[in-house]
C-alpha cells in the first residue's frame, strides 16, 4: 500500500497541459499467472498497441509519450494471461492516425478487433475500410490529449449506430450528472471506461456513481471493469475499487466486460498486467458469471 505522502494523484498525474516528453514505465516483464481456469474465448477488450516511427507520428497535443508497444509484445501478453481474443483501442497519443492499430489488425483478423479514434471529417468509405479491417467501435476522450471529445458526439453517433458499432467513452463519471441529457439521447450502444474512472473511494450514492448506474440500468450501456489501478489508492489489491465492481456486475452481468489497460500508460506505478485479470475472481467469484464477462459479453458486443 502507498501512504498519502508518496501517492500520487493517479488521476491528474498526466494532465492534458502536461510536458509531451513525460515519458511513461514500460510493463512489468513478468506476468502473473491466472489464478483461475480462463475459459476458451475469453477476450482482454481493452489494449492499446503504440509504435515508435516517423510513419506513424504521435500527436502533438499529447499528454505523455509511452513505451514501445508493438503487436508482437501485445499478442505475447495474451498469450501469457491464456487469452484467446482481444480488443485494441486506439491510443490518444495517435491522434486520428489508427493507421498501426488497423495494421495489426488486419495481420489478426479472427483474433482481433478495435475500436477507433477519427474526426467528423472522416468519410463513410473510410468507416467501411475500418469495419472490414475490424472496428467495432469509436472512442470519445475527455481525459487526455490526442483524443477527440465530446465536441464530436452528436455527429459521430449517427454513423456509429449505422454501422452496428459502439460509442466508448473515456470519462470521469463525475462529470455524468451534467451530461446526462446528452448521454440518454444517444441511440447508439454505448460503453463506459473503466468503471467510470473516478478516484476510490467513492460512495456508491454519490451523484456520479448513481448517474452511471442510471445509465447502465435504464439506457443499456455497457460498463469495462478495467483501470482498477487508475483509481485505487490500495496497491496492489485494489480492495478500494471492489465495491463498485461488484454493484457493476450485479447491476448488469450481461453487459459487463473485462479489459487489462495494458501496456498500462501514464501511470507513476507499474501494476503487473496479470493482477489485473485475477481480480474477476474476487469481483465475479461464481464461474459462469466470470465467464460471461470474459467469452459471451465480448463476443456479442464486439462480433466475433
Amino acid at each position: 500500500m502507498i501512504n498519502s505522502i508518496d501517492r500520487p494523484n493517479v488521476l491528474t498525474q498526466f494532465s492534458e497541459t502536461a510536458d509531451n516528453n513525460e515519458r511513461c514505465l514500460a510493463p512489468l516483464p513478468t506476468i502473473e499467472s491466472p489464478l483461475f481456469d480462463v475459459p476458451i474465448g475469453s477476450c482482454d477488450t481493452h489494449a492499446h498497441v503504440v509504435i515508435h516511427d516517423p510513419a506513424h507520428p504521435m500527436a502533438p497535443n499529447r499528454s505523455y509519450t509511452p513505451p514501445s508497444a508493438p503487436e508482437a509484445s501485445y499478442l505475447a501478453m495474451l498469450n501469457a494471461m491464456q487469452i484467446s481474443r482481444g480488443v485494441l483501442i486506439q491510443i490518444s497519443v495517435m491522434g486520428t492516425d489508427n493507421s498501426y492499430m488497423l495494421a495489426v489488425l488486419r495481420n489478426n483478423p479472427d483474433r482481433l478487433r478495435g475500436v477507433a479514434v477519427v474526426d467528423t471529417g472522416i468519410t463513410d468509405k473510410e468507416l467501411l475500410e475500418m469495419h472490414e479491417a475490424g472496428v467495432r467501435g469509436l472512442r470519445i476522450n475527455t481525459l487526455f490529449g490526442g483524443g477527440i471529445n465530446f465536441d464530436a458526439l452528436e455527429k459521430l453517433a449517427p454513423r456509429v449506430e449505422e454501422l452496428g458499432w459502439n460509442m466508448q467513452f473515456l470519462m470521469d463519471a463525475r462529470q455524468l450528472p451534467e451530461l446526462m441529457p446528452r448521454m440518454r439521447a444517444l441511440s447508439c450502444t454505448c460503453v463506459i471506461d473503466h468503471m467510470g474512472h473516478m478516484p476510490m473511494p467513492v460512495s456508491l450514492n454519490a451523484p456520479g456513481t448513481q448517474a452511471l448506474f442510471s445509465l447502465i440500468k435504464d439506457n443499456g450501456f455497457w460498463v469495462k471493469l478495467s483501470g482498477a489501478y487508475r483509481m485505487s489508492e490500495h496497491y496492489p489489491e485494489f480492495s478500494d475499487v471492489t465495491p463498485l465492481a461488484k454493484a457493476l456486475i450485479d447491476l448488469a452481468p450481461d453487459r459487463m466486460v473485462w479489459g487489462s489497460d495494458w501496456p498500462h500508460v501514464a501511470i507513476k506505478r507499474m501494476p503487473n498486467t496479470g493482477d489485473m485479470l485475477n481480480l474477476l475472481q474476487t469481483w465475479a467469484p461464481d464461474e459462469k458469471v466470470r465467464n460471461k464477462i470474459l467469452v459471451d459479453n465480448p463476443a456479442s458486443l464486439y462480433g466475433f
